[in-house]
């Protein structure tokens, strides 16, 4: 079958979101039920282009249907969109994670019974992905839907009722705080160890290395690790006109929760001063106004621009076996304004 005979087609899903010309996510349905793999591949080869531009523009594509019945085949769908991998192990993320294949790895491990809060990846980092994709293995008998959400509205509702805050976010930034444990912790959403997450073996290689960063940190008496972040953005311009909130604000605020971990002492101002509380349960308001669930189908995959669309994970009963990769490292540091 060659590409023109694969058939693909875009569609409105159930309650698929209009924003102005755009709709979240933007759909795509496989139409040719004895299509293969080499077929899927090939034509996200041939459409790698159009597919990451209207990513971009609405924030998110989905598909579903295509011939994609295992990881390893998710794994080849990424390659053929001819995307820098952006190996975990290089992150600085909190959660613990497995790796399944060079590109491929098992979302955040947290328990069934645990939320994991909107955020954009590694926005609490000097590096983050430019691409997230996410492909289910295994649907939860029960929830475990993967909630989106367009920053790029949330930011034009905050900025519309709280301007002030808004303009605090853009002009100070955001510094955020966690205690990263001396071993990994699968059972919290925030248990990856400062060795994995920092790639050393040693404290003084973990100090050389936040060195580098420019981080903050103090050692605590059972090994684990205090590190606070430099000052990053709260906001970005991602096109002309077109601006994001783009941070973990709402997960640390909400989630960075366990026996290490006290989320009212997660977040701050770049200048060290408190959030406007009231603004920002606002904007986890109006984030769960604008969410859209990804209920997964078995074989389902989805490609998010990180820049634009924020992601979380509801509780579940059952198997669930979503799995994720990273592509395009980006940097970020935080510029004051003139």
């Amino acid at each position: 079958m060659n590409v023109c005979e694969f058939q693909v087609s875009v569609t409105a899903i159930d309650h698929q979101q209009e924003h102005g010309k755009t709709v979240f996510p933007y759909a795509y349905v496989c139409e040719s039920p004895d299509g293969t793999l080499d077929d899927a591949r090939d034509w996200v080869s041939a459409h790698r282009d159009e597919i990451l531009e209207l990513a971009t523009t609405h924030g998110a594509a989905f598909f579903r249907g295509f011939p994609t019945s295992s990881v390893a085949a998710f794994d080849e769908i990424i390659q053929s969109l001819s995307l820098a991998n952006f190996p975990y192990k290089k992150s600085l993320s909190n959660a613990v994670r497995t790796n399944r294949t060079e590109r491929v790895f098992s979302a955040n491990e947290a328990p069934p019974e645990v939320t994991i809060f909107f955020h954009h990846e590694m926005a609490q980092t000097p590096l983050f992905p430019r691409w997230i994709m996410f492909y289910c293995e295994i649907a939860a008998e029960e929830g475990g839907a993967t909630p989106i959400c367009r920053s790029d509205v949330l930011y034009e509702r905050l900025a519309q009722e709280h301007p002030e805050f808004i303009s605090a976010c853009e002009a100070k930034g955001l510094r955020y705080t966690n205690v990263m444990p001396d071993a990994n912790d699968a059972k919290s959403g925030m248990g990856r160890s400062w060795r994995d997450t920092l790639g050393v073996d040693t404290k003084e290689a973990a100090e050389d290395r936040l060195r580098e960063l420019e981080y903050s940190w103090e050692w605590q008496e059972d090994g684990c690790l205090r590190v606070t972040t430099p000052t990053l953005p709260a906001v970005k311009e991602v096109s002309p006109g077109r601006k994001v909130f783009f941070n973990q604000l709402i997960a640390a605020y909400r989630g960075w929760k366990d026996i290490r971990n006290d989320p009212s002492s997660a977040i701050r101002h770049g200048d060290g001063s408190i959030l406007n509380a009231e603004a920002v349960a606002r904007a986890i308001e109006i984030a769960d106004e604008l969410t859209f669930d990804v209920s997964w189908q078995n074989g389902d995959f989805a490609i998010l621009d990180n820049t634009i669309a924020m992601h979380a994970r509801r509780t579940f009963k059952g198997t669930r076996k979503v799995v994720a990769s990273l592509a395009e490292m980006q940097t970020q540091s935080f510029e004051v304004s003139a």
